[in-house]
């Protein structure tokens, strides 16, 4: 798959309570990894996680990464 054609990344999510999970998740339209990514949890809740600096590449010349590394921001309850 070209970078071009590639919609979607792999999210690792650092620590936190989701630590060492992965969700896949959606480029913005700039074609950027999405600063932040919101999971739903069970009781009402939803984790925040922030990107950092974690990027990885399918290869060499990727202009995409294929996964972003996400640490733990906060947890909203509703």
């Amino acid at each position: 798959m070209s970078d071009t054609t590639k919609t979607t990344y792999t999210a690792k999510l650092t620590d936190g309570p989701l630590e060492g999970r992965t969700v896949a998740t959606g480029f913005l339209d700039d074609g950027q990894p999405k600063p932040t990514v919101e999971i739903p949890a069970p009781g009402g809740k939803t984790y925040i996680y922030a990107r950092s600096a974690g990027q990885e590449f399918e290869s060499a010349g990727s202009a995409l990464p294929s996964a972003v590394a996400y640490r733990f921001l906060t947890t909203n309850f509703s």
